[in-house]
């Protein structure tokens, strides 16, 4: 008798349980949802820093123009975004203080847009880069360049910690980076491509890999954007008129709408 009933008390301590514990016990549906609520947008360049120089045009002007751009359309359709220049102007961020920018303000997207350039003057097309060693012997030449506008900073030896643009030695602490946003990157770097070719009819030539030391600080998802190549003289005119920079900065801006859709889950 005294068993049975001791059977019953347990038995209903047992079916309790999840009514008094289950508003401590975590599931999907009490997890907060992502929202992108910060992006940086960093114009590469700028200041006494020109970067690639073509027939009559100037990188760090064809930049900053259409990070601008981008930054309009966000504000304009995506108002629950906030957007955060590196520069927006002709000033001369570092190159350590470009994602210092994305960090201190707990961004979650980081998007640096450039123009190329190459020795062959019939080089076209775009490319958006993420932080990886994939590839790297093949393209060390555009890595080594972007890389090297920290020679143009005082103190960079002491900065940088001894780092050198121009040594493939120097790298190897590139190995050590965090894939924890690598996919996140690949998904926008992908649309990004997506959209330059699709939408806009540009030549696409992928989205590729680089250890570029603006993409590896950021702590969030970073891409880095290459719009075209200003040694290609129809290349470059299409960068410097303002129908080709409203098209390039919306490829940029509907890729990175679609991007928040996607991983918001909306």
């Amino acid at each position: 008798m005294v068993r049975s009933k001791n059977k019953k008390i347990i038995l209903s301590l047992i079916l309790l349980i999840p009514f008094v514990f289950g508003g401590f016990i975590p599931n999907e549906t009490m997890m907060p949802a992502f929202r992108m609520k910060k992006i940086v947008l960093d114009a590469g360049h700028g200041g006494k820093d020109p970067g690639n120089i073509g027939s009559r045009a100037r990188e760090k002007d064809i930049n900053l123009a259409v990070t601008l751009l981008v930054g309009k359309y966000i504000k304009e359709n995506l108002p629950d975004v906030e957007v955060i220049y590196t520069r927006d102007d002709d000033s001369f961020p570092t190159l350590e203080k470009r994602p210092q920018i994305a960090n201190i303000n707990k961004a979650d997207l980081f998007v640096s847009i450039h123009s190329n350039s190459a020795a062959n003057k019939s080089a076209f097309g775009t490319e958006t880069w993420v932080m990886g060693m994939k590839h790297f012997d093949n393209n060390f030449d555009i890595v080594k360049r972007e890389n090297s506008v920290m020679l143009l900073e005082e103190d960079y030896k002491e900065r940088y910690e001894g780092f050198d643009p121009s040594s493939p030695e120097s790298y190897i602490m590139f190995n050590l980076m965090s894939r924890a946003f690598f996919e996140n990157s690949v998904t926008l770097a992908d649309q990004i491509e997506t959209q330059f070719k699709d939408r806009v009819g540009r030549k696409s030539r992928g989205v590729k890999q680089g250890p570029f030391y603006v993409l590896w600080t950021p702590s969030m998802p970073s891409v880095l954007v290459e719009l075209g190549f200003l040694s290609n003289s129809t290349e470059e005119a299409f960068l410097m008129s303002k129908q080709g920079q409203e098209y390039m900065a919306s490829a940029i801006f509907r890729s990175i709408r679609d991007y928040k859709i996607q991983i918001e889950g909306n």
